[in-house]
C-alpha cells in the first residue's frame, strides 16, 4: 500500500517549493544590485543629450562617440599608471602582511590584541585629516621650522605606491590573520615534530592551505588602490590614475554624463575581468572567515 508524504504542521513551505523561491529571490536581488552597472554601461553608448533625458530610455540608437573621446584624450597612460601602482602596492602589502599576520595568529606575542587595534586604528582617521602632514612630508623642502626633511615624493607614482601600501596594510593583516587561524594546529604540530623549519612550515604547509585567502586579500587590496581618488588628486601627478582621468569630464560647464559613463565602464572592466578569473578562489577565500 502506497503511503502519502506527511507534511508536518508549522514547518512552512516544503523544501521542493522553497528551492525555486530562493532562486527567484536571488535573481531579483542580483538584478537590482546589477542594474546601476548596466545603466552606466548603456549610458556610455548614448549621446550627451540622450544621457540626461527624463525619463531615461533603455532602448536607443547606440553611438561610439564617447569611447572615441575617451581614447582621444589618451586613456592608456592613466590605465598603465593605475595598473602599476595597484599591483606594486599590493605586492608590498602582501610581502609585509603575511609574516605579520602569521606571527599574530600562530605565535601570538604579548598584548597581541593591542597590536591588532593599533593596526586598525590607523584606518580611523579620514584621509582629509592627514593630507597636510603628508603634503609637507612629501614636498622637496619639508618643514624648515620643525626641521622635518622632505622626501621629494610629491607628484610621483613612487609616493602613491607608498601611500597605497600603508593604506591597505592594516586591512590585509586583519584578513590574513583570520585565515591563518583557520589552519588546524594538529598539522603544524605534526610538521614541527618532523623537523620542519619555520620557513618551510610557512611556505610549504600553511600558505598553500590558505591560498584562497591570499587571493581574496590581494584582490581587495587591488580594488582599494584602483579606486582611490583623494590621495591621488592631492599628492600625485595630474595625469596619474584612472580616477584622475575621469575628473576631466567634471568641468565648470557641467557633467558630461555619457563620457563619464564610458570612462567609468573602461575603469571597471579590469576589476570585473580579474574577479571573473579568480572567482573560485575568491568565493573559497571569503568563506574562510575573513569577512565577519
Amino acid at each position: 500500500m502506497a503511503t502519502l508524504p506527511i507534511r508536518r504542521a508549522g514547518r512552512g513551505v516544503s523544501r521542493e517549493t522553497a528551492s525555486p523561491l530562493w532562486a527567484i529571490s536571488a535573481w531579483i536581488v542580483g538584478l537590482i544590485v546589477f542594474f546601476p552597472v548596466l545603466y552606466m554601461f548603456l549610458t556610455g553608448f548614448k549621446s550627451e543629450n540622450a544621457a540626461v533625458e527624463l525619463p531615461p530610455r533603455l532602448i536607443f540608437w547606440p553611438t561610439f562617440e564617447n569611447y572615441d573621446a575617451v581614447f582621444g584624450i589618451n586613456f592608456v597612460p592613466f590605465f598603465r599608471n593605475s595598473l602599476v601602482t595597484s599591483l606594486v602596492s599590493t605586492f608590498f602589502v602582501m610581502l609585509l602582511a603575511i609574516p605579520c599576520a602569521y606571527a599574530l595568529a600562530l605565535y601570538r606575542p604579548k598584548k597581541w590584541k593591542d597590536i591588532l587595534f593599533f593596526f586598525i586604528s590607523t584606518r580611523f582617521l579620514p584621509a582629509a585629516g592627514v593630507i597636510v602632514p603628508l603634503y609637507v612630508l612629501f614636498s622637496p623642502v619639508g618643514d624648515p621650522v620643525l626641521g622635518v626633511p622632505g622626501l621629494g615624493l610629491l607628484g610621483t607614482l613612487q609616493g602613491l605606491v607608498i601611500l597605497y601600501t600603508a593604506m591597505n596594510l592594516p586591512i590585509a593583516v586583519w584578513m590574513l590573520r583570520s585565515f591563518f587561524e583557520e589552519v588546524p594546529r594538529d598539522i603544524l604540530d605534526a610538521a614541527r615534530v618532523d623537523g620542519a623549519s619555520l620557513p618551510r612550515e610557512m611556505f610549504q604547509i600553511v600558505l598553500p592551505m590558505i591560498s584562497p585567502g591570499l587571493v581574496a586579500t590581494a584582490f581587495i587590496a587591488i580594488i582599494f588602490a584602483w579606486n582611490e581618488f583623494f590621495l591621488a588628486y592631492n599628492l600625485a601627478p595630474k595625469e596619474s590614475t584612472v580616477p584622475m582621468f575621469m575628473v576631466r569630464f567634471v568641468t565648470s560647464e557641467g557633467l558630461f554624463w555619457a563620457k563619464l559613463a564610458a570612462s567609468s565602464t573602461m575603469a571597471v572592466i579590469p576589476i570585473v575581468l580579474l574577479g571573473w578569473i579568480a572567482q573560485r578562489q575568491l568565493v573559497r577565500g571569503l568563506s574562510m572567515g575573513a569577512v565577519k
